[in-house]
């Protein structure tokens, strides 16, 4: 049997339009599960472990995990973004776990928010419904340099970090387009709301 059968994963890639779905799925009224949010707040409530391994440097003037600083620490040493991820991942996905069994007795649809769904996927397999916001790979650079005055090479590192997005559509059970505005958008949505609103 099916663990999660009322959650739906939402996922993409990097500008691909994921918090502007989020956003609008709360405007509907659905309840969401933020896999960032939990991230966030694991990262202070283990700040005693993060910070044994990382040292004092990573903290600001008031005490508190600079997210800044340790990125640029673990973004440029897989095996200390390794040591972090063993540290918070186990707790964030527990946290998730716990919210979606708490969601599931309302035997309504939620959704949960999943950034790196794919890349992870062998870590969230109890999640089978997943929707992939897509818009192809020219798109996603040409917002995000946009978005963060980013150089080209700075964003193609960026989108290329992440798995690519086209093998992301592949692998979902449900694409949501958004290679188009965000009227398009907003109509793309409405037809999965109805599509999975139909199953469950």
């Amino acid at each position: 049997m099916q663990k999660f059968p009322n959650a739906y994963v939402i996922t993409g890639s990097i500008a691909s339009g994921k918090s502007t779905v989020v956003n609008l799925l709360k405007e509907r009224g659905f309840s969401v599960i933020d896999a960032d949010s939990i991230a966030h707040e694991q990262l202070e409530i283990c700040k005693g472990e993060i910070v044994e391994v990382f040292g004092e440097q990573i903290l600001d003037e008031i005490g508190k995990i600079e997210r800044k600083k340790l990125g640029a620490i673990v973004f440029n040493e897989p095996k200390k973004l390794k040591n972090l991820e063993q540290i918070l991942h186990p707790k964030i996905k527990a946290e998730i776990f716990f919210k979606a069994s708490q969601l599931e007795r309302l035997e309504q649809v939620y959704f949960v928010d999943i950034p790196l769904f794919f890349e992870k996927k062998e870590r969230y397999s109890e999640f089978k419904n997943v929707a992939v916001i897509y818009a192809p790979k020219e798109l996603l650079l040409s917002r995000l340099m946009s978005r963060n005055a980013l150089s080209l090479e700075d964003a193609k590192a960026r989108v290329e970090l992440q798995m690519d997005i086209e093998q992301k559509r592949k692998m979902a059970k449900f694409v949501i387009d958004n290679s188009n505005d965000r009227e398009n958008l907003e109509l793309e949505l409405e037809k999965f709301l109805k599509q999975i609103c139909a199953i469950s």
